[in-house]
């Protein structure tokens, strides 16, 4: 503490003693309380400024409860000057002759803001940034026109004042900071194989028991003699005119006749294809012939209308599908289970601009388990997965759509198998061969619209169960109902779409609160005027 007093030796002390002396005589005045108390002035000044203040009345005393953040030069009886000299708060008392507290201040001093704010004016001119400081920390309030602004903002005003002074932002910025993203993944696929392929076998005719055949991946069957063990033996002597008791047949109860002889053929089941069988005698061989004759026409269709929100520069994940396991061996010989997920996933990162444009990093995914490009491990067959997937980063306005990927495919295969040599030969040459051509055809498209939002009133909001009732066994059972006044089902409302002439985001001081509706236009509103649509709204 400095206390620092105007009492000077010398006559030039006297004659000052005596001013004082008659001013006091002459006008006895009480010390005003309101002026004695040290929170009823605050002064902030910077380190390296200073202020003058004009006294009332002549002053003997004034007291410093810090000298190494502010002094007070005093000049004149009437007159002090202070000047700050390092950053944080102190307290001057000023009191004349009597004793009596004729001024008090609190003195905060800190870093030479009018810099600041010059600067913080050159950086962002489109940002209104107020700085405080006090007990050196410095506060910034205020608005700014994007979330990166915010940390710049933080680092220029730090760099200022340097590392010793703790900077805190309170910094808002001046666009709706959630963003509601729309995606829609339409995918058409259609495929077309045709396959053709012939498999025989034969078998000599007399009695030797030859047999040949041809095949192509599978075995047609067998040719043999007709099993007759299970029909009942009979006296068939009167058939050749022997006496009865010389010959002894198989009987045929259905037909009513005499088995004497025959072929059995036997075909094999065939495997995912469509199979014409011949059998019959063939320049008196045995023939028995498949041929798989396959055409098989498939259409799929894909639509994924994933939606997810979340603030400006923050990452949003979501998923619905599923997750199949997939055995994984270790080092050890030992076997785990790993998941691998599957479905509809969108994950996005959107930030909003000064001018309330979005940057959007964007990446929508549908798989699924296919087994087409299947491995068997152990006897465990290991699905494949089919995705589609794309990840971009674009710019887009709220309500905008942008088609951030696409995809058309078309391809066509044709194979044949054929033995060497045999199926060169012209026309028999088809026997010994086999042909496929497939064609596929792939249309995918990936639609993006973001929506600047903001959270409403939960009656505003409709849910796919609304109106949902368990059908009666009357209903379910007579009419085929599933559900009873399922009102729910409507389409689901989508958030509105700004109109062409908003302007960009304003800044300033924060706006008063908006007036009450009147009666007359409350009126007017349920008189039939459209409303925000329920869902998300910019109201």
């Amino acid at each position: 503490m400095t206390i620092k007093s105007l009492m000077k030796s010398g006559a030039a002390a006297i004659i000052f003693a005596a001013s004082i002396s008659t001013v006091a005589s002459a006008a006895p005045a009480k010390a005003d309380p309101a002026a004695s108390k040290t929170g009823g002035r605050v002064i902030v000044l910077s380190v390296g400024r200073g202020e003058q203040i004009n006294l009332g009345s002549s002053v003997s005393d004034v007291v410093v409860s810090n000298p190494t953040i502010a002094d007070v030069d005093v000049r004149s009886p009437r007159q002090l000057y202070i000047l700050g000299k390092g950053q944080g708060e102190t307290t001057v008392y000023a009191t004349d002759a009597a004793g009596r507290t004729i001024y008090s201040a609190t003195i905060r001093v800190g870093n030479n803001l009018d810099s600041v704010d010059q600067m913080l004016l050159l950086a962002m001119p489109e940002a209104d940034i107020k700085v405080s400081t006090m007990n050196g920390v410095v506060l910034l309030t205020g608005t700014v026109a994007q979330p990166e602004d915010v940390q710049e903002a933080e680092t220029l005003v730090q760099a200022f004042v340097g590392d010793a002074t703790k900077v805190v932002s309170r910094l808002k910025t001046a666009v709706p900071m959630q963003v509601n993203l729309q995606v829609r993944i339409a995918e058409v696929s259609r495929s077309l194989a045709k396959e053709i392929a012939s498999n025989f076998t034969t078998r000599d005719n007399d009695g030797n028991g030859l047999v040949f055949g041809v095949g192509r991946g599978r075995s047609v069957g067998t040719i043999g003699d007709l099993n007759t063990s299970a029909f009942p033996r009979l006296d068939a002597s009167s058939l050749y005119g022997l006496p009865a008791g010389s010959i002894s047949l198989p009987f045929n109860p259905a037909t009513g006749q005499f088995i004497t002889g025959g072929t059995q053929y036997t075909f094999n089941n065939p495997v995912g294809s469509n199979v014409l069988n011949l059998a019959g005698k063939l320049f008196g061989i045995d023939v028995a012939a498949a041929f798989d004759i396959a055409e098989r026409a498939g259409l799929s269709t894909t639509l994924a209308q994933p939606n997810l929100t979340t603030i400006s520069g923050e990452s949003a994940e979501f998923l619905a599908g599923g997750q199949f396991p997939i055995p994984v061996a270790d080092n050890f010989g030992a076997t785990t289970v790993q998941f691998r997920d599957f479905g509809v996933s969108l994950r996005y990162t959107p930030t909003v601009q000064s001018d309330g444009r979005i940057l959007l990093r964007v990446r929508p995914e549908v798989s699924d388990i296919s087994s087409q490009g299947a491995v068997r491990i152990a006897g465990t067959e290991i699905p494949a997965i089919t995705t589609r997937m794309a990840e971009t980063t674009v710019e887009l306005g709220s309500g905008q759509s942008f088609m951030i990927a696409g995809l058309l495919s078309n391809s066509a295969n044709t194979s044949v198998d054929k033995y060497p040599g045999l199926g060169d030969v012209p026309v028999l040459g088809a026997l010994f061969k086999s042909n496929g051509w497939k064609r596929n055809e792939t249309e995918l498209v990936i639609v993006v619209t973001p929506y600047l939002v903001k959270p409403v009133s939960e009656s505003e909001i409709k849910l796919p169960t609304d109106g949902y009732n368990t059908p009666s066994d009357l209903e379910r059972i007579l009419l085929n109902k599933t559900a009873s006044n399922l009102t729910g089902s409507a389409e689901r409302p989508k958030p509105t779409v700004a109109p062409d002439n908003v302007k960009g985001p304003e800044f300033g001081t924060v706006s008063e609160a908006a007036p009450a509706i009147s009666t007359k236009q409350a009126k007017k509103s349920q008189s039939g005027e459209a409303g925000s649509a329920p869902g998300f709204s910019f109201n």
